[in-house]
C-alpha cells in the first residue's frame, strides 16, 4: 500500500506544480485553492507512504514522479519543446524510478 501512496503524492505534486502556473502568482482564489490542497494532499500522502518506505528511496520517487509528470503536462498543455535530448532525460529519471522500486523493500 505504501507504494500506491507514493504514487499519489507524486500525481499529487504534478496537479500543483501545474497549479502554480494558473494561480498566477497566488492572486487567483480557485486555482490557489486548489494547488494548496494538492501540496497538502501531496505531503500527506508521501507521510503515509514513508510509514514503511525507506526516507531516501521515498523522496527520490516523488520527486521524480513529479518532474516527469510536470516536465510531460508542460510539453503536453503549454507547448514547452520536446526535443530527443528532453525526452531522453525524461527517460533516464523513469528509468531511476522504476530502479528504485525494484531495488527497495516495501
Amino acid at each position: 500500500m505504501s507504494w500506491f501512496y507514493l504514487f499519489i503524492a507524486g500525481l499529487l505534486e504534478i496537479a500543483w506544480a501545474v497549479g502554480l502556473k494558473y494561480t498566477e502568482g497566488f492572486t487567483k482564489l480557485m486555482p490557489s485553492l486548489w494547488t494548496l490542497l494538492a501540496m497538502l494532499g501531496s505531503i500527506g500522502m508521501l507521510g503515509l507512504a514513508l510509514r514503511q518506505l525507506p526516507l531516501g528511496t521515498a523522496y527520490a520517487v516523488w520527486t521524480g514522479i513529479g518532474t516527469v509528470g510536470t516536465a510531460i503536462a508542460g510539453m503536453v498543455m503549454l507547448g514547452e519543446p520536446a526535443g530527443a535530448m528532453r525526452l531522453g532525460a525524461i527517460a533516464l529519471i523513469v528509468t531511476g524510478i522504476v530502479a528504485l522500486k525494484f531495488l527497495s523493500p516495501g
